[in-house]
């Protein structure tokens, strides 16, 4: 199969880009796709129970969105820079993604009076790894803000807005945005009716920000994340298996950290993964855990697209994607939800 990156492009009015969160989160719409049949439904996500039963397994990504965009000056000239973090990689270092005229090796720069960082290496095109003089987490709050995605040109006046309503541990610099969908209430009522829940956490890094340039995806190189998958949670998967039930994935990062751990198993058997991955998921690729997936409507030409594709096949998902903007669906981070069984 010789897929070449256009072949997962379309074109979006720029009208269908939500610019910001329904309220209630789960008041999004939902297109709930078939991929045996083709049969698609249209409903709301708060009505998701109605195509889940008993004993289905959900697995949510309970990674944190930090405050990573940093607005600082250059030492001496003044000049602007701005800063997103995308991965910490000691104590005080971090690999980030800079904007601003000539920011090089050795550029310093201030963050207000008690924190400043120096360009200790220089990486392709806008990354750079800055040192920073002391560690920066306890002053995010004060210096960092909500690094939204750069096709959302509205203020979040709520920065909770864009996490999920369980996230738990820092470390994202973009929300796992299909897990936004859900509320507390809507999460009662799924385990009330049997329907449960197991975490993950991978936290989203560069390749959310860096679109497939190169003709062939193949070529194109995906970064890595940090992901753990939990003794508890590859219990319950187990039991899920076992008792004939879906494992599904809420988010292709979720989907990402299940089968990066399967991929390590090695006597059949999931187990725990704690680590690194840069599984790249294209056609072909074989699912080893994934029933079924909760996911967003995504860019064109992007590692998600091609995700979903991989799972629900290229041509019809581009079909549906199709229906969906005839239909009226929200696009990307704050858009509407899709369930592919």
């Amino acid at each position: 199969m010789n897929l070449k990156t256009q072949d997962f492009d379309y074109e979006l009015p720029r009208e269908r880009i939500a610019q910001y969160p329904i309220e209630p989160r789960d008041a999004a719409r939902l297109m709930v796709i078939h991929r045996g049949t083709h049969q698609i439904e249209h409903t709301y996500f708060n009505k998701i129970g109605d195509f889940l039963q008993q004993g289905d397994l959900l697995v949510i990504n309970d990674t944190r969105v930090i405050p990573a965009r940093l607005y600082g000056k250059k030492s001496g000239s003044g000049g602007k820079v701005e800063v997103l973090l995308l991965k910490k990689l000691d104590s005080v270092s971090w690999e980030c993604l800079v904007g601003g005229k000539r920011v090089r090796l050795n550029t310093q720069v201030e963050f207000g009076d008690e924190i400043h960082g120096v360009i200790i290496e220089e990486k392709d095109s806008s990354q750079r790894i800055i040192q920073f003089n002391q560690p920066i987490e306890p002053y995010l709050s004060k210096i960092g803000n909500t690094p939204l995605p750069p096709y959302i040109h509205s203020h979040l006046d709520n920065p909770q807005r864009y996490q999920t309503v369980y996230a738990q541990w820092d470390g994202s610099a973009a929300a796992p945005t299909a897990g936004m969908h859900f509320t507390q209430p809507l999460i009662n009522s799924l385990e009330e009716k049997g329907i449960r829940f197991a975490r993950v956490t991978l936290h989203i890094g560069l390749d959310t920000f860096a679109p497939v340039v190169e003709d062939d995806p193949q070529a194109h190189q995906i970064h890595t994340e940090w992901c753990n998958v939990p003794q508890e949670t590859v219990d319950l998967i187990n039991q899920t298996k076992q008792a004939n039930r879906k494992v599904i994935a809420v988010g292709t990062t979720s989907v990402r950290a299940l089968e990066s751990a399967a991929i390590h198993r090695d006597d059949g058997l999931l187990k725990p993964f704690q680590g690194v991955t840069n599984l790249y998921i294209l056609p072909g690729f074989q699912f080893r855990v994934v029933d079924a997936m909760i996911t967003n409507f995504h860019l064109p030409r992007s590692t998600l697209l091609m995700l979903v594709s991989a799972f629900a096949g290229r041509e019809w998902i581009l079909e549906v994607y199709q229906l969906a903007i005839q239909m009226g669906y929200r696009f990307y981070s704050f858009g509407d939800a899709m369930l592919i069984l």
